[in-house]
């Protein structure tokens, strides 16, 4: 029996700093627009200038870095229209998928989503990393009901290009009532009513865009 070949280690160095990079610009240790110097952060890591650039290929992949026309790297800025182009496009898939999912849902379907909103709300913001996960997770099981592998696909490049504004959009509006958002479509999903689960769900991927405007 063939065994799967195992990563060396070049490839563990590069994962670990994609790794690092990728959590410490999601945290906002990096300002919007900021250089990400490869040599910099290859001496601060303490690995080889090809690994580090390595690992921030990956991040402009993930649409968590900008690869300047000099060869630089840099955070993306807050005022960059991508953010609007992709909340766009969730505003279109995600409420179309939530309805076939709604249509095609069954009640394992459903003991889901609760199960997923009660950790989603059982979770502390004061614990950004958890809530992050929670949070994606919440969402993505609002549409599994769709059984449309394509869409979870879509859904899930989408979610990782847009967790950064996401999280941007969060600290400049602290008192916006995300819970109350969340809970308030997990129950019009659960009733069956497509028409408002997918009102809500448009409005809720609206404020997070629009809490960029002006920026």
């Amino acid at each position: 029996m063939s065994q799967s070949p195992q990563p060396d280690g070049k490839q563990m160095l590069s994962g670990r700093m994609y790794t690092a990079l990728r959590e410490a610009i999601l945290r906002g240790e990096f300002a919007p627009g900021a250089a990400l110097k490869p040599q910099e952060l290859a001496t601060r890591h303490g690995v080889s200038l090809p690994i580090a650039r390595e690992a921030l290929v990956r991040l402009v992949g993930d649409g968590l870095a900008d690869r300047l026309t000099n060869r630089g790297f840099a955070v993306p800025r807050q005022s960059d229209e991508r953010w609007q182009q992709i909340g766009e496009t969730r505003r279109i898939v995600e409420p179309a998928t939530l309805r076939l999912a709604i249509a095609r849902g069954d009640l394992e379907w459903e003991g889901r989503v609760r199960a997923a909103h009660h950790r989603l709300a059982r979770t502390s913001f004061d614990d950004p990393e958890a809530w992050s996960e929670v949070h994606r997770l919440f969402h993505r099981t609002l549409l599994e009901g769709s059984g449309n592998a394509v869409l979870l696909d879509t859904f899930d490049r989408l979610w990782l290009a847009s967790e950064l504004a996401r999280r941007w959009s969060g600290r400049r509006n602290p008192d916006r009532d995300a819970a109350g958002e969340h809970r308030r479509i997990e129950e019009a999903t659960l009733a069956h009513d497509a028409d408002l689960a997918a009102r809500l769900l448009t409005e809720h991927l609206t404020l997070t865009t629009a809490g960029l405007a002006g920026s």
